[in-house]
């Protein structure tokens, strides 16, 4: 059930009407019902894991709230740690790690055949997995107190906006709007119409219009070096406007339900640093692995060779958390390895005359433009099936500029048309500095900006239902 088809307007228009007229205590009830049969429309058997790990974890943050010895509370939460972190591999890395490792013990002469399950990967595991382990960090760091109130905290876990593709939410924001009544306010309910509207259009016409671009490109066996440009520029804008769509569409159910979810992406191909692309690009991931698994090994307070072994082994982790497929690790690298190497220029020009001769206008267009190309070739790696798949993508970037490009004027036209007005809607976002410069235009230039969107989307939008990219992760 994937926000954009008829079979989730159906079911939220009934959830919404019954949710609007209950108190707060029976809304809580009310939302984890709707929750586990948003998961469960899925697949119902993975509903145990779900609930599963919340009794889990809800309950060994009770005690360690409770308990005071330092060494019973750490083991305390290495199990949760274990627990979670055991179920996350069984599910998603057991046939990586196994068909790779018979692979290698295979290279070396020792013949071991290890057994090979076909595991269907629970929708959702790693947002909620990533969840429920930051609550029982940030009570075992005492930074907050547990909820003894188990309803709150399953709908924490449950709640199904952002259940199966985030944002990844912390308990300190989102479990106190929970516990107190809500009543969305006229504010909440015109933004989330806003949100929901847009987040539409990113997906059903943006990104699934640019996935049959992106897929022509990524499958061909022989593209031109302008194809395959072309093709890394329809996915980076297919899986920006699919995931910040919806990340958009859960907010503004969200605030429909008098809840605020945290912002997930903020203009992230305006950047000009790696640095600034993982401050705005799946904010509540980066933020997640800054702050559980960066700064626990250090950070940046060691020599500069450490900084550098923790950007890339965060980076290398976070890659393979979005699959367990080498091209994931490999993205993960070329990512921590442009952390590293700006962060080591940056360290080079550190000096404030240096810094401030980059800061002309002509010098920003010029970060920008890099910038957005080390994106796109990170788009490259990821989006590839196989290593051999990124080698000969990479191989016709270099050397296939002379060769004959019959779809190159096509892909270029559609990616214009689908990709356009999203860049020109989001620059002047970026101008005004201001998420929100759409809805507070003028009253007549705001209405025809709707309208126009809602012509495009209807007339030019897919609308199979198709389900987003994130939901594999």
């Amino acid at each position: 059930m994937v926000f954009n088809s008829l079979e989730f307007v159906g079911f939220f228009v009934v959830f919404y009407a019954v949710y609007r007229l209950l108190p707060h205590r029976p809304q809580n009830w009310w939302l984890l019902v709707g929750s586990y049969y948003f998961y469960a429309a899925w697949d119902w058997r993975f509903l145990s894991l779900l609930i599963g790990s919340t009794v889990v974890d809800y309950t060994v943050a009770l005690y360690l709230h409770r308990w005071s010895d330092p060494q019973r509370r750490r083991q305390l939460m290495w199990i949760s740690i274990a627990f979670n972190l055991g179920v996350l591999g069984f599910f998603k890395y057991y046939g990586f790690f196994a068909a790779n490792l018979q692979a290698l013990l295979t290279s070396i002469g020792i013949g071991i055949s290890l057994p090979v399950l076909h595991v269907i990967l629970p929708i959702g595991i790693s947002f909620y997995t990533f969840m429920t382990m930051s609550y029982v960090i940030d009570v075992y760091r005492r930074e907050i107190e547990p909820t003894r109130d188990l309803l709150d905290f399953a709908v924490f876990v449950a709640y199904f906006p952002h259940l199966v593709a985030g944002p990844i939410l912390r308990a300190a924001s989102l479990i106190p709007q929970i516990a107190r009544p809500r009543t969305p306010t006229s504010a909440q309910m015109a933004d989330g119409a806003w949100l929901v509207g847009w987040g539409l259009v990113k997906k059903v016409f943006v990104a699934d219009n640019l996935a049959a671009v992106a897929d022509a490109v990524f499958r061909s066996p022989d593209p031109s070096a302008v194809e395959v440009l072309l093709g890394v520029y329809a996915f980076a804008f297919q899986i920006y406007g699919d995931f910040s769509g919806y990340s958009d569409i859960a907010r503004g159910l969200s605030k429909w339900m008098g809840i605020e979810l945290n912002l997930n992406f903020l203009f992230p191909y305006f950047v000009r640093s790696p640095q600034e692309f993982w401050r705005h690009w799946h904010i509540s991931l980066s933020t997640w692995l800054r702050d559980y698994l960066y700064i626990p090994l250090g950070g940046n307070r060691g020599t500069s060779f450490a900084t550098y072994r923790n950007l890339m082994l965060t980076m290398v982790l976070g890659g393979l958390w979005h699959g367990a497929a080498w091209p994931f690790v490999l993205w993960g690298v070329y990512q921590g390895a442009l952390l590293v190497i700006y962060r080591s220029a940056g360290e080079r020009w550190g000096t404030t005359g240096r810094r401030a001769s980059l800061e002309t206008t002509g010098w920003r267009l010029v970060g920008w433009f890099v910038m957005f190309h080390l994106t796109c070739y990170g788009w490259l790696i990821f989006r590839a099936d196989s290593a051999a798949a990124i080698g000969r993508l990479s191989s016709a970037l270099v050397t296939g500029w002379a060769a004959a490009s019959p779809h190159g004027s096509d892909y270029a036209w559609q990616l214009l048309f689908y990709a356009g007005p999203l860049v020109a809607l989001h620059g002047w976002e970026a101008w005004k500095g201001n998420l929100d410069a759409i809805p507070r235009l003028p009253l007549v230039i705001r209405y025809a900006t709707f309208v126009g969107l809602a012509y495009l989307t209807l007339l030019f939008g897919e609308f199979g239902g198709s389900q987003f990219i994130y939901f594999q992760f």
